[in-house]
């Protein structure tokens, strides 16, 4: 085995070497120490707390239009992590636990309108979204935090709102088209 000097470093031919600042630790040269210390405390476990997806399928679900002032049907239940995220009806949802969400929606509608979650019958006026012209989804995603268990979300055509929502039927071709309402709580 040969031994020769790199930048102050002895190194062998076969990649082991001592550093002239005497840490034994594999390290490129002096200058650069990768030396790795002891394994500290293990954190949080992270993910996803629960999750769950519901949705809509038209022309069925959803055929009658949406009022204002009315809550979006999303009858269907997708991918879901057990009970901490769940349905109280067609339009509805329980958020078991105080916690943070993350909540994102989306609705294909015939008219220029706007849709906002509520917490407990009452507007999240941050979460408005909408579009004045065209025949396109309503696409919405907000943060919401819980203050009490149990809390019920919904998707709402505000009331005041001229007119009531069309919900999409069988958009851009013959297929039914899908509305959905995700659930991620992430706190």
């Amino acid at each position: 085995m040969n031994v020769y000097k790199y930048n102050g470093c002895n190194i062998s031919t076969d990649n082991t070497h001592k550093c002239k600042c005497k840490c034994d630790c594999d390290c490129i040269c002096c200058n650069k120490i990768y030396c790795q210390g002891p394994t500290g405390v293990t954190g949080p476990t992270g993910g996803l707390l629960n999750y769950a997806d519901f949705y809509a399928l038209m022309p069925s679900d959803n055929a009658a239009t949406v009022a204002s002032g009315t809550d979006v049907s999303f009858p269907q239940d997708g991918p879901n992590s057990g009970t901490g995220i769940t349905r109280t009806g067609a339009n509805s949802f329980n958020l078991a636990d105080i916690g943070v969400y993350h909540v994102l929606f989306e609705v294909s509608v015939d008219e220029a309108g706007q849709l906002l979650l509520t917490l407990n019958g009452t507007d999240l006026a941050y979460t408005v979204v909408g579009r004045a012209t065209g025949a396109s989804q309503i696409v919405g995603m907000a943060i919401v935090e819980t203050t009490t268990i149990n809390s019920i979300i919904t998707v709402r055509n505000p009331a005041g709102n001229a007119a009531a929502l069309t919900i999409t039927p069988l958009a851009g071709s013959t297929r039914p088209v899908s509305a959905h309402l995700t659930i991620l709580q992430i706190q």
